[in-house]
């Protein structure tokens, strides 16, 4: 499955590299690209193994706010 989570606060290649990387260490998250013009994240990933939930904890952890 994939879906577009429009965070908040990235504005830079390290931002891009940060809230990437945090998505694809989780379980079950097989591709994670950035959009640092339109503020989105298109994640690729497995619905029995991580959840929308994970990944939003996942980026806010990196220090973004995501809106759904």
């Amino acid at each position: 499955m994939v879906k577009t989570l429009n965070v908040q606060g990235m504005t830079c290649g390290h931002c891009k590299m940060s809230v990437e990387g945090a998505l694809k260490k989780l379980d079950g998250v097989s591709a994670a690209e950035v959009n640092l013009d339109a503020g989105k994240v298109e994640v690729a990933f497995d619905e029995s193994k991580v959840n929308v939930d994970d990944m939003k904890e996942a980026i806010e952890e990196q220090g973004y706010d995501v809106s759904a």
